[in-house]
C-alpha cells in the first residue's frame, strides 16, 4: 500500500493547494478549501474485453496522412435533442446534462434510453431499481433494449458494462459515482474528475457515447470543478420553471455542432413531449385585445420564433419608479425607455415599468427591440396592437429602427402563422420574391408610433 497524500481543493472553482489557507487565490471565495485525502496507486486504464494486446504509441502525423471516416451518429429518436446535440450522440462523445432538480433531467434521459433503438445501459447512483420502474411503466411500458443498474462505483459499472457490450451509456448522476483509486466522499471535486477521466477514457476507447447528469449549484453553475465542463464534449442546460409545464434544453458548449439551437418540451404525466411549433405555446389565444401586448418575431438559432411580450406601464407610487424586466435585459430595458423619453418625448421617468416574455423563456435577441417598444407605448397609450401584427427590428439610440439578420426566415414564419403585417427596417435587404404578408418598413420611432396609434 502507497502512502497516503492528503492535499486541500477549493471547492468552488477546484483550485489544489498544499496546504490549508482562508480565501482562494484563484476564485477569491471565502472558507470554500477543504481537505482531501488521496489514495496514491497504480491505476489501470478501463479496457474493453477485446483489448489484450499492448498499446501502440502514438505518433506525429501529417495533417493529410491522417485517415478519416465519418462515423454515422446515433439517432435518439427524439427530434428536439437531436437538432441540439446537431444530428444526433457522435460515437464516443461526453454529453452532461444539467438543471434545477425536479425540473426532468432523469425523466429525459430515461425516456431517450427507454426509445433508443440500441442496447442501452442505465446506471442510476439516486433512485432504486422499483422508483425507476414506476416511472419507466408511465413512460414507455415494452421497451426493448434498456438495462437498469443501481451502482455507484466506477469499477462496478465497468465489470457490468464488458458483460452487456452496451451501445449507449447514461450516468445518473456524476456526483454520486466513486472510484477506489480517490479515498474522498461522492461529489467532491477529486471524485467527479476521477470518476470523469475513467468514463472519457471508456468513451473513447471503445467509441460509446456516455451521457452525464450533473446537479447544479444555487448560483446556476453546474456543481463541482469548472474542468468538468471542458473535460467533456457537450454540455447541455434544462431549464425551465417547475409550476410551469415548458422545458427548454439550450446548448452551451457543442464540439459536433452548433451552440445556437434550442429544444422545447412539454412536461406532461407521461413523459416529455416534445413541442415540435413553439410559437403556439409562446403566444397566448387570448381573444380580446388587451393593451401592452405585441409579437416580435426572434431566431434561436437556426429555428424562427414568435413571441409575446407584455408591458405594464403605471404611475410610480414610491419616489423611485421601478424597471422590472422577466425574461429580457433590464439594462436593455432602461436603454429603450431612454430612447423613448429623448428621442420620442414620451415622459416615462416617473413611471413604473415591468416586461415579461411569456411562455418563461429569456430572449436576447436585439430585434424584439422594437416589439418592447410597441409593448410599452401600448400599456402608455391604453391602446390595444392589433394581434395580427409583428415586429422584427433593432431599435438604436437616436431613435432610428436598424435591420437585422435574416429577415426573410422571420418573415417567412409570421407569414405561415397567419399574420396580415410586419414592422421591420426600411434599411433592410430582402430577396427578389412575393410575399403574401403585408411589410411594413420604417425607419424612426415616430413613424411607429404614427402608424400605431395614429
Amino acid at each position: 500500500m502507497a502512502k497516503t497524500k492528503t492535499t486541500f481543493y477549493c471547492q468552488n472553482c477546484g483550485a489544489q493547494y498544499a496546504k490549508w489557507q482562508g480565501q482562494c487565490s484563484s476564485c477569491k471565495q471565502w472558507n470554500t478549501i477543504a481537505e482531501e485525502v488521496l489514495q496514491k496507486e497504480d491505476k489501470k486504464d478501463w479496457k474493453s474485453p477485446s483489448t489484450t494486446t499492448k498499446k501502440r504509441v502514438p505518433k506525429p502525423t501529417l495533417v493529410n496522412e491522417i485517415q478519416y471516416e465519418q462515423e454515422a451518429r446515433f439517432n435518439t429518436n427524439n427530434h428536439e435533442l437531436n437538432r441540439v446535440l446537431g444530428g444526433g450522440l457522435v460515437p464516443g462523445s461526453l454529453t452532461l446534462l444539467g438543471g434545477e432538480p425536479g425540473i426532468g433531467k432523469s425523466t429525459l434521459l430515461l425516456q431517450i434510453s427507454l426509445n433508443l433503438s440500441y442496447k442501452t445501459l442505465y446506471v442510476s447512483g439516486e433512485e432504486s431499481a422499483q422508483q425507476i420502474k414506476m416511472r419507466a411503466e408511465r413512460i414507455n411500458p415494452n421497451p426493448a433494449n434498456c438495462y437498469i443498474l443501481t451502482e455507484t462505483k466506477t469499477q462496478n459499472i465497468f465489470r457490468q458494462v464488458e458483460a452487456i457490450e452496451p451501445e449507449v451509456v447514461i450516468i445518473d448522476s456524476i456526483q454520486t459515482l466513486h472510484s477506489d483509486f480517490i479515498e474522498s466522499s461522492p461529489g467532491s471535486i477529486s471524485q467527479i474528475r476521477e470518476c470523469t477521466t475513467e468514463l472519457i477514457k471508456f468513451a473513447k476507447e471503445t467509441h460509446t457515447p456516455v451521457l452525464l447528469i450533473g446537479h447544479i449549484t444555487k448560483e446556476g453553475s453546474i456543481a463541482g470543478p469548472k474542468i468538468l465542463e471542458h473535460m467533456v464534449d457537450t454540455v447541455l442546460q434544462f431549464e425551465g420553471d417547475r409550476n410551469h409545464v415548458y422545458r427548454i434544453l439550450r446548448a452551451h458548449k457543442n464540439r459536433f455542432g452548433s451552440t445556437n439551437e434550442l429544444g422545447i418540451y412539454e412536461m406532461l404525466g407521461e413523459g416529455l413531449r416534445e413541442v415540435s411549433n413553439p410559437s403556439e405555446i409562446l403566444i397566448s389565444k387570448s381573444d380580446q385585445d388587451l393593451s401592452g401586448t405585441s409579437i416580435a418575431a426572434t431566431l434561436e438559432g437556426m429555428r424562427p420564433l414568435m413571441i409575446e411580450i407584455q408591458a405594464l406601464v403605471s404611475t410610480a407610487v414610491y419616489g423611485t419608479p421601478q424597471r422590472s424586466a422577466t425574461g429580457y435585459n433590464v439594462k436593455r430595458l432602461n436603454m429603450l425607455l431612454a430612447v423613448l423619453e429623448k428621442r420620442a418625448g414620451f415622459r416615462l421617468g416617473a413611471k413604473d415599468v415591468f416586461l415579461n416574455i411569456t411562455g418563461g423563456i429569456t430572449v436576447d435577441d436585439p430585434a424584439i427591440d422594437l416589439a418592447v417598444i410597441a409593448a410599452i407605448l401600448s400599456s402608455n397609450e391604453d391602446i390595444s396592437i392589433a394581434r395580427d401584427i409583428c415586429f422584427a427590428a433593432e431599435v438604436g439610440l437616436a431613435g432610428e429602427i436598424r435591420p437585422v439578420t435574416r429577415a426573410d426566415q422571420r418573415i417567412m414564419e409570421a407569414e405561415k402563422l397567419g399574420f396580415a403585417t410586419i414592422m421591420v427596417s426600411k434599411q433592410v435587404k430582402l430577396p427578389q420574391k412575393e410575399f403574401s404578408i403585408h411589410i411594413q418598413k420604417v425607419s424612426r420611432i415616430e413613424e411607429v408610433v404614427e402608424y400605431l396609434f395614429g
